[in-house]
């Protein structure tokens, strides 16, 4: 599902950068859109436990933690 405030909301700066995105021929993921509509609710913070949950000690390595989630991915036919 995806919501129409993510394609019209932004701040300035936020619009900007993903107007530079499509310029440049690329296509912007919703899920980086979802990460700067208001990054202090939810962007910062799930990019934190992102990060933490992927470089933390574990006996998997940074690789097959990667590995798990674009298979994970690949099941839920996400582009990421």
């Amino acid at each position: 599902m995806r919501l129409s405030i993510l394609e019209t909301r932004h701040r300035y700066t936020q619009k900007a950068l993903l107007r530079i995105v499509r310029l440049l021929g690329l296509q912007s993921l919703d899920a980086v859109k979802t990460f700067m509509y208001r990054p202090e609710y939810f962007g910062m913070p799930f990019c934190d436990l992102a990060h933490h949950v992927m470089c933390r000690d574990s006996e998997w390595t940074r690789a097959e933690r990667e590995l798990f989630g674009a298979y994970v991915s690949s099941l839920n036919h996400c582009s990421f």
